[in-house]
């Protein structure tokens, strides 16, 4: 099996974020909606799912405080016949980082952590052994991609199969993990570039669990899942052994296609799991999103007002922020926020305009060369139908 080194670069989070243009221009009204159950999506999803021959398409519609739309279309195992359901679980892969991020954001609220915690404070044990230049690297920096860190995933020379038989469980093999990435040198200053890399998020995720004395899994059910009524998340690949009680993950490339079953080796190993290793049905992930542009908007959240607003607000002359894209799109009546996010078996996008209290997520268990095209047009279909009259 071929690694899962990385979820999504940088470069094509931008690409799939250039694709939704201006000519979905926005509005408020669009269609009226049922105020009790949200919109089934489903016939909106299967044209797109058929022409860019996905296993699976899902889709889940926030607007103005609700749950607006939500569906799901396809198999849960190409030529199965077992068909999806909304309340499947899908992966997110980086889509996971802005959960990450939140979580560090709840503790700072909590005061057990600060911005400015920095990596000699985290891992003050390692001393001598911490490459010198990552020792003033800060939270904030993790969160923004300018550690310095390489964007390769694992430790140097090490492969996808040894990362993930490191003795110990998940927390003591991510500490294995960062007492061996901290002894490497960067690949630039900390502090002055932005690069994409799993390694960020995976630190900031550690740094957390560090400090709250609870492996990461278990703190960020406890701290994030749990307040926002997210019962049904997890971590690795999604469904039983043996089984297709849930969405299997699949790859294809040179028009074949190979379904991965659910095990233990079928996804990122767990020493980035901060970075890009949950899942959930979009109907939870949907209540993360909501709880996000409530933070913004200045409503009731798990994070304050002013710990949201910081984790969404890049650095001067960049765009990147605690697992978010900042842009600019007329629908989303200016300032948006995207991301995107695969283990090269899944991809999971989502966008979020909090001026207009909207955010579409769409995610299909298969990743290859059309998913990206395929999950913008479930975004441009979502923004016409809720937001353009």
């Amino acid at each position: 099996m071929q690694p899962f080194k990385k979820t999504v670069t940088r470069r094509k989070m931008l690409a799939f974020a250039g694709t939704l243009t201006a000519s979905v221009l926005g509005c408020e009204g669009g269609e009226a909606q049922n105020a009790e159950a949200p919109l089934d999506l489903a016939s909106d999803l299967e044209p797109i799912r058929a022409k860019h021959d996905l296993p699976a398409l899902a889709s889940a519609v926030l607007f103005k405080g609700r749950l607006a739309g939500l569906g799901a279309t396809g198999e849960r195992k190409y030529g199965s016949g077992i068909k999806v359901k909304t309340s499947d679980q899908f992966h997110l892969g980086s889509d996971t980082k802005a959960m990450t991020a939140a979580l560090c954001g709840i503790l700072v609220d909590q005061r057990k952590l600060k911005w400015e915690t920095t990596l000699e404070e985290a891992f003050h044990e390692l001393g001598s052994m911490m490459s010198p230049e990552y020792r003033k690297v800060t939270i904030d920096q993790l969160c923004s991609h300018r550690s310095g860190f390489s964007s390769e995933s694992w430790i140097a020379g090490k492969s996808f199969l040894e990362m993930h038989q490191l003795p110990g469980n998940p927390r003591e093999q991510r500490a294995l993990y960062a007492r061996a990435i901290l002894q490497e040198r960067p690949v630039s200053s900390p502090g002055t570039t932005t690069l994409y890399s799993n390694r960020n998020f995976a630190i900031a995720g550690i740094i957390a669990e560090r400090r709250a004395n609870l492996d990461w899994e278990s703190l960020i059910t406890k701290e994030l899942f749990k307040p926002l009524g997210m019962k049904s998340t997890g971590f690795g690949a999604m469904g039983t052994p043996g089984k297709i009680d849930q969405p299997w993950q699949h790859k294809k490339a040179g028009g074949k296609r190979e379904a991965i079953a659910p095990g233990p080796l079928s996804d990122n190993p767990p020493i980035i799991a901060p970075a890009g290793r949950a899942y959930m049905p979009l109907s939870e992930w949907a209540k993360f999103i909501q709880d996000q542009m409530n933070g913004l908007n200045g409503k009731k959240a798990l994070l304050n007002q002013r710990t949201c607003l910081h984790l969404h607000t890049p650095n001067p002359g960049e765009d990147y922020v605690g697992g978010w894209i900042e842009t600019t799109r007329p629908w989303g009546g200016g300032k948006v926020y995207t991301h995107t996010g695969s283990n090269t078996q899944n991809m999971a996008v989502v966008w979020m305009a909090p001026e207009k209290d909207f955010a579409v997520m769409i995610a299909t268990n298969q990743a290859g060369s059309d998913e990206g095209i395929a999950c913008d047009e479930v975004a441009g279909r979502m923004i016409q139908r809720f937001l353009v009259k």
